[in-house]
């Protein structure tokens, strides 16, 4: 398996140096990881958590299960990943005697799903131009 990778490797490379010959830009330089992405960000869960929460100013806990058709259980690992990562707050109250839990996006998720975005774009970018 590993011969037939380094042989995709080398068909690509040979490929990538060919398009140059002909003066065809490359989508990215030999030297760039072919994926740099926030792997927080990047699970779909996730993803969706933060890009609810970027249009909204908060989203109870309820709020986000509903609209991301989640499992408790899964929305509060994801919630629990993204908040460790200092992207998402959690802050916990009641409502009369029923416990509320509220999430907000915090600057530095913000900044994340920003430079995700534009990562995104520029592959998109790159793939309708190459």
């Amino acid at each position: 398996m590993r011969g037939n990778m380094a042989a995709k490797s080398g068909a690509f490379r040979a490929a990538r140096e060919e398009k140059s010959k002909r003066g065809v830009p490359n989508a990215r330089p030999a030297h760039t990881p072919a994926v740099n992405l926030d792997r927080v960000i990047h699970e779909r869960t996730r993803l969706a958590i933060v890009s609810a929460l970027a249009v909204n100013i908060a989203l109870s806990f309820n709020e986000l299960k509903e609209l991301l058709r989640v499992t408790d259980g899964n929305l509060s690992v994801h919630a629990r990943k993204l908040e460790d990562a200092g992207y998402v707050s959690c802050t916990k109250s009641f409502s009369g005697r029923m416990p509320k839990t509220e999430y907000r996006l915090m600057p530095a998720g913000r900044r994340a799903l920003e430079k995700y975005l534009d990562h995104m774009e520029a592959l998109i970018h790159a793939t309708r131009e190459g």
